[in-house]
């Protein structure tokens, strides 16, 4: 019976019976000290506490907190499950009323069990159901699957940290087998018929056992001849019989803005003889990314480990984790396995010195995914200091450089870079003082050298690079003089032997224009004894007619023209004759 109930009986014994007041007072002082400490007790729950899932299915439990009279500050509980009818996917903290993780939420499938331990900051948490934080299950075998709290503490905000936790609820799950591959084909024994479950498929959500990101989904099956209808139903129950109706000849269906979840689809025909079988086909829904997380670094955000550990576990409360993908810095991205990152921490792999990025984006089974980044910075080591070498080298000679580092656990890189030539190195182990000596393995060849070291631990930690120091590396004089002489020799005997050719091309040439002159000087003589026979044979003839006109002019007077004729004969053999002359004399001048 309620209290209040067993109040009411109790007055109402009372007025029928004669008590005294010596036996009432402590009855009251006792009651209202029960009822005070009742409603100030506070209970840790479960929510949902009961319910029926699929092998293989995902099960959500929240762990709750109620206080309704009295703040708390402290939660603390250890949750006991079968381990083998459930195992935890994963943890989340999202909408807690703790703030503070004294222990941060744990499990151990292995064990069967869950811990948490946390604190509400002041002014602490007063209500009903608060949440604690969520365990996302998977069922492993069918059967009962009981869940406890086989320990808890609720502790006041008092000042004193009075335990008032009163209860610890439980929570019971019917674990059934469901297969989860093939779209499932039941057949209510209703009446007799004679069309058999359609076949589903969907474009959108084609493997019942995968998640999808988008929550419109279409549904196609076959629709044979003969039948006349159609029932569809979609909803959160595996096997049920669809009650609406659909005429004609429908093939296919849409349905848009369905909520996260698990959902099934539901078709049945109809044809002259009654309702067919009916075929169920699941789908899953998963439109929301991983909970928010932050990228923690064990050792801090600045270290000088190369080889940082990190923190990034998240949860996905539906579908779950599927795998990380992980940038560093202006690198590529890589992927990780979820299990890789809960099991244990992350080791990142060999970061040189210096400031850089990670990205790491966590991607349900969905495809959904969510993004942190965090700033880090890898410290390099002390840099090493080269304290003997020679400024001078005489080519060959073997160089010796040493140095000091305060890492004996370590080995040193010296590197060496002649002119505009590539760099190149030479390891050497430090000693227990952290002391170097390097001898270098090639002979020294001539150049200005730049020297500087760099020291690596055995953790591949770096150091930053040293002072460069200069090393001129010069051949002996004597070899110096030789070298000189030789140079010369192959600057001067090509010189001689350019200037023997010349010589050679310059008698070549000259004989070859005296040759062309004598023969020259032939041709022209031979010409001027033909022009000279030929000019004599035209003035011969010129004379002959000039003296036949004047043996005219003695039997008769001549015209005015054929004397004009005899004067410009006798004009034009003196001009002709002298410039002929004239050209003669010059070609003569020019071919001697």
């Amino acid at each position: 019976m309620p209290l209040f109930g067993r109040l009411e009986n109790f007055m109402e014994k009372i007025k029928n019976k004669k008590i005294t007041f010596g036996f009432i007072l402590p009855f009251f002082f006792f009651f209202f000290l029960f009822f005070a400490s009742v409603a100030n007790a506070a209970s840790l729950n479960f929510s949902p506490a009961s319910g029926s899932y699929a092998v293989g299915s995902l099960v959500s439990l929240n762990a709750l907190v109620s206080s309704a009279d009295k703040a708390i500050n402290a939660v603390s509980g250890v949750i006991s499950f079968p381990k083998d009818k459930l195992e935890v996917v994963s943890l989340s903290k999202n909408g807690s009323v703790i703030s503070l993780w004294v222990q941060e939420p744990s499990f151990s499938n292995s064990e069967g069990e869950i811990n948490f331990e946390g604190i509400a900051l002041n002014p602490g948490f007063i209500g009903a159901n608060g949440k604690v934080i969520t365990v996302v299950f998977r069922a492993k075998a069918t059967g009962m699957s009981p869940i406890s709290f086989s320990s808890g503490s609720v502790l006041a905000n008092d000042g004193q940290g009075t335990n008032i936790l009163a209860n610890l609820g439980t929570a019971n799950y019917n674990l059934g087998a469901e297969r989860l591959g093939a779209p499932e084909i039941v057949t209510p024994a209703e009446i007799a018929r004679t069309l058999s479950a359609p076949e589903i498929t969907s474009s959108t959500h084609p493997d019942p056992n995968k998640w999808y990101p988008t929550s419109n989904a279409k549904f196609d099956w076959s629709f044979p001849s003969g039948a006349t209808g159609a029932r569809l139903l979609v909803g959160k129950i595996p096997q049920v019989v669809p009650t609406i109706s659909y005429a004609g000849q429908i093939s296919s269906k849409e349905i848009e803005d369905l909520t996260d979840g698990v959902w099934y689809f539901h078709v049945r025909l109809r044809d002259t003889n009654g309702w067919g079988g009916v075929s169920h086909f699941r789908f899953q829904i998963d439109t929301e990314p991983p909970e928010p997380f932050k990228i923690k670094f064990v050792d801090g955000n600045e270290t000088d480990n190369p080889r940082p550990v990190v923190l990034f576990d998240t949860a996905d409360s539906l579908s779950g984790i599927d795998y990380y993908k992980v940038k560093i810095g202006e690198g590529d991205f890589f992927s990780l396995a979820s299990e890789t990152v809960k099991k244990n921490p992350y080791t990142l792999p060999t970061q040189t010195p210096g400031k850089r990025n990670i990205l790491v984006q966590a991607f349900d089974k969905a495809g959904n995914y969510t993004t942190a980044t965090e700033e880090f910075v890898i410290k390099p080591l002390q840099s090493p200091i080269i304290t003997e070498y020679p400024k001078r080298l005489a080519s060959g000679e073997s160089l010796v450089v040493k140095g000091t580092t305060k890492y004996s656990d370590a080995h040193t890189t010296i590197w060496f870079k002649r002119g505009n030539e590539e760099a190149k190195s030479q390891v050497v182990k430090n000693d227990d003082k952290g002391n170097f000596t390097l001898v270098a393995e090639a002979k020294s060849e001539d150049g200005i050298y730049k020297l500087w070291a760099e020291t690596v631990d055995n953790r591949g930690a770096q150091s930053a690079p040293s002072e460069k120091v200069t090393v001129s590396v010069e051949r002996p004089a004597f070899l110096k003089i030789g070298s000189l002489a030789i140079s010369l020799l192959a600057v001067i005997v090509p010189l001689v032997a350019i200037i023997i050719l010349l010589l050679l091309v310059v008698w070549y040439g000259w004989r070859k224009f005296s040759m062309l002159r004598k023969k020259l000087k032939k041709e022209v003589r031979e010409a001027e004894f033909t022009l000279r026979k030929t000019f004599d044979l035209l003035k011969k003839d010129i004379r002959e007619q000039i003296k036949m006109l004047e043996k005219t002019r003695a039997k008769r007077q001549l015209t005015e023209e054929e004397e004009k004729i005899i004067k410009q004969l006798g004009r034009d053999l003196g001009d002709a004759e002298a410039v002929i002359e004239k050209e003669i004399e010059d070609i003569e001048k020019a071919v001697k």
